[in-house]
């Protein structure tokens, strides 16, 4: 349980830090975009921010369901010897 508290928190750190950086980055983005979701436009937003926070969520959500899958199957393994 506490390796997969510190994964998390460190995989979490690292994707602040990304997007920090994506923040400080895109301040002289020219191309704009708006997205629809579920038929509601956001308003216009610069590409690279889009493509970037995609990144982080995606790097977020893979990682969250990785440590899930790999606790439950040590848990699995564990139960399995007893």
């Amino acid at each position: 349980m506490k390796n997969f508290i510190f994964s998390n928190i460190y995989s979490l750190l690292v994707n602040i830090f990304l997007l920090l950086f994506l923040l400080i980055a895109i301040q002289n983005s020219q191309k704009k975009n708006v997205i629809k979701i579920f038929n509601i436009e956001t308003i216009e937003l610069p590409m690279s921010f889009i493509i970037g926070t995609s990144f982080v969520a995606g790097s977020l959500s893979g990682n969250l369901i990785y440590s899930i899958l790999s606790f439950t199957n040590t848990k699995e393994r564990i139960n399995k010897f007893k």
